[in-house]
């Protein structure tokens, strides 16, 4: 049976010793968190994981949810006293603003906490994950007028757990394309709207959790633009909150049916009916997108995480039997000859398989926190350049971070379960589930195709180019800062290399794509380039660790072989993986012309 041992230590050498955490002290909320603060709320958040989550993963992928005759949907045995325990902890309301009824802790918690309960119950942790999305929708979006009603009922019972939040985009007919949505919204004399349409694909559309759900839903009003000019957004309440805040009259909003899935089976993904409902407009007219992205970019990042989630626990799980399953010898000779066989860790090609997920995990979490701060200086800092710089960054790591960390967790799972052989394909030993759970992550939010076509026709032209010579700024400030750093220098001229790479890249599509105005040029080296770019993020912040880790093993106390380990990884992934690029480079120069050669009838 699998086991999970949330990373806290991890996360917290991260944020203490390689980012800084102490340097953010004057954003709100940090100071409310200091580092004996972060540590005590980090580590809890790992007992709940662990203790309560992860014994329910095997149990939800097992039984599954059940939708019942009368529409409503019966989690799994445990899901509703884990989310109940989830609630009491105020962990639904982590990041968002004291004044909101939240927390007021920094988004990074969040982060942390998002990763350990995508690793220990992925089915479970898409219940919640939606809601500060909803919540932050709300406060950002609503005008005050709405916010009037909001906070009466529906927004401080998002923030607290009591009720839920979804977000309701694709329909039938489109998914990406939310210019072809057909769901209506009618006008009423009382101000409020009578949503029509269905929706497909809600993650926890309905459940029995909690007593409410509050949906957010894309439709269009009558007269509206043609287009996604023309897109509103909806708050929809399962049930109509009553004068005292509490669930009242049930609206005309119901699941049609619960989708059997290839993975997460503890998730009810729903199609969701929406007759005539009930619903209060969010932000203006026919602006409904801006405040929908506010959930769509906070999903994005968190599916992100997810990717590095499913890769922590296969990972986990995989080194654990590699040390115990026995099976040929070393080939220097046995090291353990009192037993039959060696264990398989001894051998070079399961080293590599290892190497390579902890290689990517280590890094990818620094990453993930990383941005997760540059997003609290964006909500944050009182600096107005502070926050341009920082939302420039969360704009350009977000579609990277969706996709790369996604990709490269289902191809860690994978991974793991080849380190199981013909075990890791029964579901005796559970890794089979974390192949089949982590491969969702890599369609919804925008398949990962879309975060290669965003980050480059969209986030690199954006405002000339702004976010990413920043990017390429601070990894030159880097590599010169350090330039005499002798320990640092192989792993410097790799970082060096690779950056190299990105920049050739980046100014092909300068020149192919816009300067010559091929239409393809860009679409079709997107997808390389977004790994592209992923590999020199993940290099720069192996460099930023080994650096740290190298002053510490340096000092020689009883920390100095952890730190001397993370120095091994980095020269592993600088040698076996960063080399990638060359090879990304080469695909998106090669240029669209044997791409798009083949006539559609030769398909």
């Amino acid at each position: 049976m699998p086991t999970y041992t949330a990373p806290a230590d991890n996360v917290l050498f991260l944020l203490r010793d390689v980012l800084g955490y102490e340097k953010y002290s004057n954003l709100a909320g940090f100071s409310e968190a200091p580092l004996d603060v972060l540590e005590a709320v980090v580590r809890e958040a790992a007992r709940l994981c662990e203790e309560v989550m992860q014994p329910l993963n095997e149990v939800g992928d097992r039984e599954g949810v059940t939708r019942l005759p009368d529409g409503s949907v019966r989690t799994p045995k445990g899901f509703k006293e884990a989310y109940a325990a989830y609630a009491a902890g105020g962990w639904s309301g982590v990041a968002i603003p004291a004044e909101h009824g939240g927390q007021g802790l920094p988004g990074v918690v969040g982060a942390a906490l998002g990763e350990f309960m995508a690793s220990s119950n992925q089915g479970f942790a898409n219940y919640p994950g939606l809601s500060a999305g909803a919540a932050l929708a709300i406060i950002k979006h609503a005008t005050p007028e709405q916010m009037a009603v909001f906070q009466k009922a529906y927004l401080p019972k998002l923030v607290d757990g009591t009720w839920t939040g979804t977000m309701n985009l694709t329909e039938a007919h489109c998914g990406t394309d939310l210019g072809l949505i057909r769901t209506r919204a009618a006008r009423q004399a009382d101000g409020s709207y009578r949503i029509t349409g269905s929706k497909i694909f809600i993650t926890g559309g309905e459940h029995d959790l909690t007593e409410n759900i509050v949906h957010l839903v894309l439709a269009r009003v009558e007269g509206a633009p043609a287009g996604v000019r023309g897109i509103s957004l909806f708050l929809v309440p399962k049930f109509i909150a009553d004068d005292g805040g509490k669930p009242g009259q049930r609206n005309a909003v119901s699941c049609g049916k619960v989708e059997e899935k290839m993975g997460i089976h503890g998730s009810a993904t729903c199609v969701m009916n929406y007759d005539g409902a009930t619903g209060w407009l969010v932000g203006e007219e026919n602006k409904g997108l801006t405040g929908m992205f506010v959930m769509m970019n906070e999903a994005r990042l968190n599916v992100g995480i997810s990717g590095l989630a499913m890769s922590e626990v296969a990972y986990q799980n995989a080194a654990s039997y590699a040390k115990e399953r026995l099976q040929g010898r070393a080939l220097a000779g046995p090291e353990h000859p009192d037993q039959p066989a060696d264990p398989i860790i001894v051998h070079p090609d399961v080293r590599r398989m290892l190497m390579t997920i902890r290689a990517f995990n280590e890094a990818a979490r620094g990453v993930a926190l990383w941005t997760a701060l540059t997003n609290d200086v964006a909500r944050r800092s009182p600096d107005e350049k502070e926050r341009q710089a920082a939302e420039d960054h969360v704009a350009l790591l977000t579609p990277v971070i969706k996709g790369v960390f996604t990709d490269m967790g289902f191809a860690n799972a994978v991974m793991a379960q080849q380190i199981y052989g013909g075990h890791g394909y029964i579901t005796e030993t559970g890794v089979e589930q974390f192949v089949r759970d982590a491969r969702i992550s890599m369609i919804y939010e925008g398949a990962n195709g879309i975060q290669a076509l965003d980050l480059v026709g969209r986030k690199l032209p954006r405002d000339n180019g702004r976010a990413v010579l920043a990017f390429f700024n601070e990894l030159g400030g880097f590599l010169k800062e350090n330039a005499e750093d002798a320990a640092l220098a192989p792993l410097l001229k790799s970082l060096k290399t690779a950056m190299g790479h990105l920049e050739q890249a980046t100014t092909w599509f300068v020149t192919n794509a816009l300067g010559k105005r091929d239409p393809y040029a860009a679409a079709a080296g997107s997808y390389d380039y977004m790994h592209l770019f992923g590999l020199v993020v993940l290099g720069y912040m192996w460099c930023r660790i080994a650096k740290v880790a190298g002053a510490k093993a340096a000092e020689g106390n009883g920390a100095a072989e952890p730190m001397k380990h993370k120095l091994v990884l980095a020269r592993y992934f600088m040698e076996r993986m960063l080399p990638e690029t060359g090879a990304r480079l080469a695909a998106v120069t090669a240029g669209p012309e044997a791409l798009m050669a083949l006539p559609e009838e030769a398909f």
